[in-house]
């Protein structure tokens, strides 16, 4: 056993601890006990850890928390919207963006590298010690997740069609059906590295990236690989009007519906988002009953609440969805990559399209984005603080002035400080967040590179769009900006 493996940590009288009680299946809180971890494991929560000890923390005035899992998140792209996207959407599209707006606003390959390092020191300063990461792959991937320190499932997207619109309100598609069956054996070719990754942190998930520009063929075949590797599959789907309208379109059914026509609506798949069931007040199509099916089906709900208030709207509700049993984890689908934002917003939404503050509940939430997360992919040894478990943890100051004055720590976390309050995360044992700063990268470097690419994707966004804007003409600022070219 090497030295690092056999290193003892010991957190001495943290102030609370979300602990794991494995007979009532649920997280507990213990006040001012310890929590031990040597390696990648955890050896004892709460009570007074009497062994040998190679580092101690003072825990007086912290909270120990198990680590986020987040299920669906966008590394390589999703930082770069920052200031552009706000509050940007497609009159004529039904409030999307996705169509009209981020085709033409995507950072290039240097970009793509300080996206990433700005996107996992996010996730990792609020708390994430896992993620599941949707990226189309560029070079050096694997390594850079692995040099974050963060575990990671590499989830390659690739696709048959490439959508577009020339005027702004009808969504065109252009198909390679033989390009995405390469792209496709690529993607298992990442996966398979994923698996086999020295650090040992890596995972890999099947990513056919949407269900309106995959083939029914290709969404077959990825849910035969992932069965056949043992992993689990995942798509978007649900997720938009446009998207909704294009699969009753083709197909007389709804997306939920059509999945399930294909055979792949089962357990081994994550759908993100899965918001425009047929009973969704957008929906309007009544020949169908979509809630039913997905909740029979055992598949699971990746939840981004964040990237869809922007435009106005959410899930139809995230309480109604947890209350029958349908899994629903929760992930960072836009900036700010802050799983304690996603999680608050969440509970907000939920609230607000029930029109009742007990729809939701605050450990539903948090259970989405620990135990659940882990449950979608397998997991049980995360998500929870467990002797035995990986010893993925964060500590929060519970001194910090937004934590006070100081009732439940959990709920002030994630209703008011978020990650200001984070201090200190550890993945396998390892310390990945030391004093609110990410270990791994210069994180102040990483954002000079993405301002950069910022400057240069601006350059190019008027030779992009059908209709010659400029970016600030598409997105205006938020004042007059007599400087903005």
């Amino acid at each position: 056993m090497t030295e690092t493996a056999a290193a003892i940590t010991v957190i001495r009288d943290a102030a609370w601890i979300v602990a794991w009680d494995e007979a009532g299946a649920r997280h507990v809180y213990k006040q001012r006990e310890d929590v031990a971890f040597q390696g990648d494991r955890i050896l004892q929560v709460g009570g007074k850890y009497e062994g040998p000890a190679t580092r101690e923390i003072d825990g007086r005035d912290m909270l120990v928390s198990p680590g986020f899992v987040n299920v669906h998140s966008h590394p390589s792209s999703e930082p770069m919207n920052k200031g552009m996207l706000d509050e940007l959407g497609s009159k004529r599209l039904y409030m999307s963006s996705l169509y009209e707006f981020m085709p033409l606003f995507r950072p290039d390959p240097e970009g793509v590298q300080h996206c990433v390092r700005v996107a996992l020191s996010e996730l990792l300063m609020s708390g994430v010690t896992t993620v599941c990461d949707l990226s189309v792959p560029y070079e050096g991937w694997l390594d850079l997740l692995a040099e974050s320190g963060i575990r990671a499932y590499a989830a390659p997207m690739y696709r048959s069609a490439r959508w577009f619109t020339k005027n702004g309100h009808v969504v065109e598609y252009e198909w390679d059906e033989a390009q995405g069956e390469r792209d496709m054996d690529a993607a298992m070719a990442v996966v398979e590295a994923a698996q086999s990754h020295a650090c040992g942190r890596l995972g890999g998930i099947v990513s056919p990236s949407q269900i309106d520009t995959c083939t029914p063929e290709l969404i077959q075949a990825s849910h035969a690989e992932a069965k056949k590797r043992g992993v689990k599959m995942t798509l978007h789907a649900a997720q938009s009007m446009v998207e909704f309208h294009e699969i009753t379109r083709r197909h007389g059914m709804t997306p939920i519906q059509w999945l399930d026509s294909l055979g792949v609506l089962d357990d081994n798949l994550i759908i993100g988002h899965g918001i425009f069931l047929n009973d969704h007040p957008s929906a309007n199509w009544p020949l169908a009953d979509d809630f039913e099916m997905l909740k029979a089906s055992g598949a699971a709900v990746a939840h981004c609440p964040t990237v869809f208030q922007r435009r106005g709207i959410t899930m139809r509700t995230v309480g109604r969805y947890l209350r029958n049993g349908i899994k629903v984890g929760i992930g960072t689908d836009t900036y700010p990559h802050n799983m304690l934002e996603e999680q608050r917003n969440a509970l907000f939404n939920s609230r607000v399209m029930s029109q009742n503050v007990y729809d939701i509940r605050t450990e539903q939430v948090f259970d989405a984005a620990t135990t659940g997360g882990a449950a979608i992919l397998n997991r049980d040894d995360i998500g929870r603080l467990a002797p035995g478990a990986k010893a993925d943890l964060f500590l929060a100051d519970l001194t910090h002035r937004a934590m006070r004055p100081m009732r439940d720590p959990v709920s002030t976390l994630i209703y008011v400080a978020a990650e200001r309050a984070v201090t200190d995360v550890f993945v396998d044992g390892r310390q990945v967040v030391k004093d609110r700063d990410v270990v791994a990268f210069d994180l102040d470097r990483a954002l000079d590179g993405l301002e950069a690419a910022q400057r240069r994707a601006e350059a190019q966004f008027r030779q992009l769009d059908f209709a010659g804007r400029s970016h600030a003409e598409a997105a205006p600022y938020v004042f007059s900006n007599e400087g903005a070219e």
